[in-house]
């Protein structure tokens, strides 16, 4: 569907041009101005579900690992919000004064291939919508929505599509300070930020016509921001696991071009007991394999040792090829992907997400 149906519909990389020339002009690509401290605040739901486009920068993210006995996937979806400040003052309706991308992925374990596919529109005109009241978004033909404590999700792609539910098992994890995650030397490199882990999750997902009725576990995360990243660093490295006994691992960190942490943190919550905080200095992300692209000669680091407050865990991707490559959409190349997650003592004990971000290009937010 395009804003005027008189008019021709574009297509991604033209779109994706108009809007970057848009961005050029307006000399708004990293904003403008000082950037403060984000003060402390009580996150409200199911309003903080919701958008907020007061921020220059926001997601919604939710990644899994679901099977149907015999076959094993993982998946992935977000929704990235970016306020365009060079175009807030200008009248004219047709102004893209918030945009909205997407990137959705199926990684099919026996098949050894990751399906990964993009979308980006400004928000109006009935073609993309992010809700302020709750989760409710919209691109196109790509939703994201929330009621209470369940999600759904319809993602239809080119040689793909996920359709899936998640029911909340456990309460809403709060990362940082309440919520308030610092990402940086600096108070004002911080974002909100809140984590939905351990989510019961069913449907069907598509690939090439062939549909698989699927079970299994999901995270969500949402997370808006002014400012995310200092100046020095150029990307991150993040996990969110599932443990199978029900507990929650975040850890992340920074990292500047020499590959050493700018910043770094995350959570540990167990199944049973109170969520405990990582502060600076506690999370450490040693690399013990790597991989190249053929497609982008790049090289990322596919097996990690992460020392954290919880454990010395070995993160392992499930398949090494789980790069993506974002373009058309918003830009960067990096990877993410299904990955397993081992103690100490030598057992898996759970899956989720490994994402690494400026090994391509210098990430820039």
């Amino acid at each position: 569907m395009c804003p005027a149906a008189t008019l021709p519909c574009p297509s991604i990389g033209l779109l994706r041009r108009r809007l970057l020339l848009a961005y050029s002009l307006a000399g708004l690509a990293a904003g403008t101005g000082p950037v403060h401290a984000l003060p402390a605040r009580a996150l409200q739901f199911p309003r903080d579900r919701g958008a907020h486009p007061d921020f220059r920068i926001e997601w919604w993210y939710i990644t899994g690992h679901a099977g149907t006995g015999t076959r094993e996937f993982g998946f992935q979806l977000t929704f990235f919000r970016t306020r365009v400040e060079g175009t807030q003052a200008m009248q004219s309706k047709f102004a893209a004064k918030q945009l909205l991308f997407a990137h959705a992925a199926i990684t099919d374990v026996a098949g050894k291939k990751l399906w990964h596919d993009q979308r980006i529109a400004r928000l109006g005109f009935g073609v993309a919508t992010a809700s302020e009241l709750d989760m409710n978004l919209k691109l196109r033909d790509w939703k994201l929505t929330s009621k209470g404590g369940s999600y759904n999700a319809k993602l239809p792609a080119t040689d793909f599509a996920i359709d899936l539910q998640f029911v909340a098992t456990q309460a809403v994890l709060l990362q940082g300070k309440q919520g308030l995650s610092r990402k940086g030397p600096m108070e004002s490199q911080a974002s909100y930020y809140y984590s939905q882990p351990q989510l019961a999750t069913s449907g069907s997902l598509q690939i090439k016509g062939q549909t698989f009725e699927v079970t299994g576990k999901a995270w969500l995360d949402h997370e808006w921001s002014e400012e995310l990243m200092h100046p020095s660093a150029i990307g991150w490295d993040w996990i969110g696991m599932n443990l199978d006994d029900g507990s929650a691992l975040t850890a992340f960190r920074l990292r500047d071009k020499d590959g050493n942490a700018v910043w770094d943190g995350g959570s540990f919550r167990p199944a049973k007991g109170d969520l405990y905080i990582f502060s600076r200095g506690e999370v450490i992300f040693k690399p013990t394999r790597s991989w190249k692209s053929p497609l982008t000669q790049t090289t990322y680091p596919v097996e990690w040792i992460v020392r954290t407050p919880a454990d010395f865990y070995t993160v392992r991707a499930v398949i090494d090829n789980q790069e993506l490559d974002s373009r058309q959409s918003t830009g960067a190349i990096y990877w993410e992907g299904l990955s397993e997650l081992w103690s100490s003592n030598g057992k898996r004990v759970g899956s989720g997400y490994l994402e690494m971000t400026g090994y391509a290009t210098p990430l820039r937010l």
